[in-house]
C-alpha cells in the first residue's frame, strides 16, 4: 500500500505522518488489495480538515471529515473509510 500525505496550509510533521500511517494500517487488514492512498490534511481558519482517496483495484473511495482537532478528524476519516471498504467487500463478495 502506497501512502501519500499532503498538507495544505499545514506542515506535515513526523508525528502526523506516523499517526496517519498507523491508522491506515488498520484499513489494510480488511481488504488486502488497497493499492494507493492519498491523504490531504488542511487547515481553514479554525477547522481542521482531513480527506482521503483510496484506490481498490479499479474502484475509488473518497471520504472527508472536519473537526477542531486534526487527530480527531483523522480518526473519523479512517472510521468512514473502514465502513466503505467493508460495504464494498460485501458487495463484491456476494456474487453467485
Amino acid at each position: 500500500m502506497q501512502l501519500i500525505i499532503t498538507g495544505r496550509h499545514l506542515e506535515v510533521t513526523e508525528a502526523l505522518k506516523d499517526y496517519v500511517d498507523s491508522k491506515f494500517e488498520k484499513l489494510a487488514r480488511h481488504f488486502e488489495s488497497v493499492t494507493d492512498v492519498h491523504v490531504i490534511l488542511s487547515v481553514e481558519k479554525l477547522i481542521q480538515k482531513a480527506e482521503a482517496t483510496l484506490q481498490l483495484g479499479g474502484t475509488h473511495l473518497f471520504a472527508e471529515d472536519h473537526q477542531e482537532d486534526m487527530y480527531v478528524a483523522i480518526d473519523a476519516l479512517v472510521d468512514k473509510l473502514d465502513r466503505q471498504i467493508i460495504k464494498h467487500k460485501e458487495k463484491t463478495g456476494n456474487h453467485r
